[in-house]
């Protein structure tokens, strides 16, 4: 109940600051991919920040055994740059500059009751429901991280 709750709160607070940084607003996130138009860095600062609050996180995390709320920490440890990742990473930006909104922000929007966001968040639980089918079905090595997903 306790991690339920504290899962709560944390996404309150991001989906929060989503919304305050316009990073919901789909125009906003096209406006940061299109680099040949007019290009709106806003979302660069928006990263940079996160980055700023989330590294003494993750640094306190490599020293600790378990998180604050129980349980392991769980960090990666591979640092391979391999076929799925490219894949996976260009599938993921085609679909952030198709939809101008990757999927955070998607459901946040399905929070406004948006029926744009209800398609996005429908057709991104099929993707992961078909990765978790082949990872299943076709590719063993995969198993342990469908189980993940």
């Amino acid at each position: 109940m306790k991690r339920n709750v504290l899962a709560l709160a944390v996404g309150l607070i991001f989906g929060l600051g989503l919304c305050l940084s316009g990073m919901v607003r789909p125009a906003k996130v096209i406006g940061f991919l299109d680099l040949a138009g007019s290009w709106d860095p806003s979302l660069a600062f928006v990263m940079g920040g996160a980055i700023v609050v989330a590294l003494p996180a993750f640094l306190i995390a490599r020293w600790r055994r378990a998180a604050w709320i129980g349980g392991a920490i769980d960090l990666p440890t591979a640092h391979a740059i391999d076929a799925p990742l490219v894949v996976g990473s260009a599938i993921f930006g085609i679909g952030w500059g198709l939809a101008g909104v990757c999927p955070a922000p998607g459901v946040v929007d399905l929070g406004f009751l948006s029926p744009g966001a209800a398609i996005f968040v429908v057709s991104m639980a099929a993707g992961m429901l078909i990765f978790r089918a082949a990872a299943v079905w076709r590719l063993p090595a995969l198993r342990l991280l469908a189980q993940d997903a």
